[in-house]
């Protein structure tokens, strides 16, 4: 396990390195070689890492910590690629990001004590929320940011985090009472509306979320996690379909009412009716993706700095024009196994509580996979989330570490101590 553990991780590295390699082979001979030292470092922490997974018996799973390197490699690529100013930045974010996911197994045990504070947890979570819609700032069109003097922080990216910890708590200490207590109405069994209205909140929240900070990733990301947690904690349709109601309800208000949600929308449904305008971000993404073909153009071939914002929202497009439907489907199977990996550590817990977490955290990484994939393939409206751990983005790279080092700390408190 150890040998093939680190071999995965020295192959993460070398992609690092030969993408960094064949960029600085096109700059000659006015090389910026300001990323080897960053890169240089974040491949000796990635191995210490993964020497103190084996050490701690973090590791069962040999393959969760190697593809979220993967992913962070192909980011640091494609954004030296794409924004040479944003690598360095990148490369910090990925050491803070290892270097918290290691402070998160250090102290596993005292967080997986804080699991059992369920209102706690809810009070936080609705704290953290509420940060961005009260003192939000927009950026990129979103107002979903506050900005702390030279730092900028998305607020909703450690509210998912709580948000999970919150409704794994709530639902597993409550799941007699959301099962049994129920009445009927129509065709749907419903428990008292004291025992539901956590997840009203919640939803209400996603549906401000989309309207005041015109957030539809946020939104969207945070309504899927909470109706799938529920299903998972309740085995209840009943919920699922007074949940898919009430954001058809909220998105039929919020288009008669507000413009940039009729904007978003019209996007979606034709963007050809206004390609050099509003619609130009996702036009240019589709011409990316047919002139990437099959094979792609080639690593450093493409024109991809045509995208606005390529480096955030629409990275993905731009691996689809030089790396081709191949590469493209690389990074989806990688998603698909990540997720996969993270429901087998779910379904091996054997407290609810544990179980809920670790398939909450899978889930909020894989949901945001597909939002913003399938926003840049125009199959969902476009939406301002990130990409995890290839898009650019501080506040998404430690979030996303802080979930993966949670997830393995499930994987060891359950299998090794039988918590």
């Amino acid at each position: 396990m150890r040998s093939k553990s680190l071999l995965l991780i020295a192959v993460d590295f070398l992609i690092m390195f030969a993408g960094l390699g064949i960029i600085m082979l096109g700059q000659y001979p006015k090389v910026d070689y300001s990323p080897i030292p960053w890169a240089l470092g974040a491949a000796v922490l990635g191995i210490a890492v993964q020497l103190f997974l084996i050490k701690g018996r973090f590791n069962d799973d040999i393959w969760i910590f190697p593809m979220v390197l993967f992913f962070s490699s192909v980011g640091i690529i494609m954004l030296a690629r794409l924004k040479p100013i944003l690598c360095v930045p990148q490369l910090r974010w990925l050491i803070i990001g290892m270097l918290v996911m290691v402070l998160v197994l250090y102290f596993s045990r005292q967080l997986k004590n804080m699991m059992q504070y369920q209102y706690i947890l809810g009070i936080c979570t609705l704290v953290v929320l509420c940060l961005s819609l009260l003192f939000g700032v927009e950026i990129g069109g979103s107002k979903n940011w506050l900005v702390l003097g030279p730092f900028s922080v998305q607020p909703s990216e450690f509210g998912k985090i709580l948000l999970v910890l919150f409704l794994a708590a709530f639902l597993s200490d409550h799941k007699d009472m959301l099962k049994e207590a129920r009445k009927k109405f129509l065709f749907l069994d419903l428990p008292p509306l004291r025992f539901i209205a956590p997840l009203l909140v919640i939803w209400g929240i996603a549906i401000l979320m989309f309207v005041v900070q015109r957030d539809l990733g946020s939104a969207l990301l945070f309504f899927c996690m909470a109706v799938f947690m529920t299903y998972m904690g309740t085995g209840s349709k009943s919920y699922v379909f007074i949940a898919m109601c009430f954001i058809c309800l909220g998105a039929v208000v919020s288009y008669t009412f507000f413009s940039h949600v009729q904007v978003r929308f019209n996007i979606w449904l034709d963007p050809w009716q206004d390609a050099v305008g509003q619609a130009y971000q996702v036009v240019q993404s589709l011409f990316a993706f047919a002139a990437g073909g099959v094979w792609g153009t080639g690593f450093t071939h493409g024109h991809p700095g045509l995208i606005p914002e390529v480096h955030t929202d629409f990275i993905f497009s731009a691996i689809g024009e030089e790396f081709g439907l191949l590469g493209c489907t690389v990074i989806m199977m990688v998603y698909v196994l990540l997720f996969y990996r993270g429901i087998m550590v779910a379904l091996n817990c054997k407290k609810e509580l544990h179980t809920l977490v670790a398939a909450g955290f899978s889930i909020a990484l894989f949901t945001q996979a597909f939002i913003i994939i399938a926003g840049v393939t125009k199959f969902l409206p476009l939406t301002g989330i990130t990409l995890p751990f290839i898009s650019y983005g501080g506040s998404s790279m430690v979030s996303g570490f802080i979930m993966i080092g949670l997830l393995l700390a499930l994987s060891k408190k359950e299998r090794v101590n039988g918590a």
